[in-house]
């Protein structure tokens, strides 16, 4: 189809965009228009920054200690409650498992709850308790291992892992650096977070560069970060250019003008400046830019026209490049034939 288009636009070099006979002879689903000072804007085609979606809870971390954690319980002046670790025992390995019922055994106390609670509940509760057999008790209660709670770090990122949550809180970015940071494929504006059954949008990027708070929320038990990897957005730039190529249009909006100008820009004597046609699909239609950049104004308007993902830049052949093409074909011919007739009169 694009071939056919180019046929019918290039075919006896026409002023530009292409007539109303020439327009009835394309399929009805192809829409030519030639871009002007007053149609640029709407049809350029500007990147979309992924939105955010508000996540509950994001900024506010108070751990609350959970089954499996190991507390450490020390009371000052008082050896004898507290379990030593020894020399070949670490407090983790010598402390007080938060049993599956969330409780701990306490001697004097008895069960105590833990699970739920911050260390700051049991201590003031065991100072409440153990009052009754020591005057005014003085102790520290500490999580020598966290078991309880964890999040999970999934997708582009170097190392996935699953990481455990402390009474520090753990936000996005650290948890992402947890995981080695992010790989070269990674796409930081498609984050998700999943929490308590829901799925929420992230667009990290938009921390990473502007130091967006909302963007970098505080991670909570259960939470499943995943990051995917970045979608292919490509327009491609062909025909009378220097150097045809792919452009990535992932990180930057990137204009008409500097698709063509990064490629080289235009083929000297081969290319028409008038003929820079832009394709793009828009459902079952293909919509066609003409830019006419035989004067400076024309690059000025293209810097105005945002390429879209999938766009087909294409620049025509100029009429003496085509002529050019004949006679360069055939010149080698006639070079050899005009020796031998100067050889047949000698």
């Amino acid at each position: 189809m694009i071939s056919a288009f180019l046929a019918g636009c290039t075919q006896g070099y026409t002023e530009f965009p292409i007539d109303a006979n020439k327009q009835a002879e394309l399929p009805a689903n192809v829409i030519v228009t030639r871009l002007d000072p007053t149609n640029v804007a709407s049809f350029s085609q500007p990147r979309r920054t992924p939105g955010s979606q508000a996540v509950p809870d994001s900024q506010v971390w108070n751990y609350q200690i959970g089954v499996g954690d190991i507390l450490s319980i020390d009371v000052f002046d008082h050896p004898e409650l507290t379990l030593p670790a020894g020399p070949m025992r670490t407090a983790a390995e010598s402390g007080f498992r938060v049993q599956a019922d969330g409780t701990f055994f306490y001697p004097f106390v008895g069960q105590v709850q833990a699970s739920g609670r911050a260390p700051e509940q049991i201590r003031e509760e065991l100072q409440v308790s153990l009052a009754e057999f020591i005057p005014d008790p003085q102790l520290e209660v500490r999580v020598a291992a966290f078991n309880s709670q964890a999040v999970v770090v999934t997708g582009e990122v170097d190392t996935p892992n699953r990481q455990p949550l402390t009474t520090v809180p753990l936000t996005l970015l650290e948890a992402v650096n947890a995981a080695g940071g992010l790989t070269e494929d990674a796409d930081s504006a498609r984050v998700t977070l999943q929490r308590r059954g829901k799925t929420y949008n992230i667009n990290f990027d938009t921390f990473l560069r502007g130091g967006r708070l909302t963007n970098n929320p505080i991670l909570i038990d259960g939470d499943t970060i995943s990051v995917p990897r970045r979608r292919p957005m490509d327009a491609f730039v062909l025909g009378e250019v220097v150097a045809p190529a792919t452009v990535d249009l992932s990180e930057d909006d990137i204009s008409l003008t500097q698709a063509v100008t990064r490629q080289g820009g235009l083929a000297d004597v081969r290319a028409d400046a008038r003929g820079v046609f832009v394709f793009r699909n828009h459902g079952n239609a293909i919509n066609v830019y003409q830019l006419d950049t035989s004067s400076p104004t024309g690059f000025v308007l293209g810097t105005k026209f945002m390429l879209a993902p999938n766009d087909v830049v294409f620049v025509t052949r100029s009429p003496l490049g085509r002529w050019n093409d004949t006679v360069s074909a055939i010149l080698p011919t006639i070079t050899v034939a005009g020796g031998l007739d100067s050889l047949a009169t000698e």
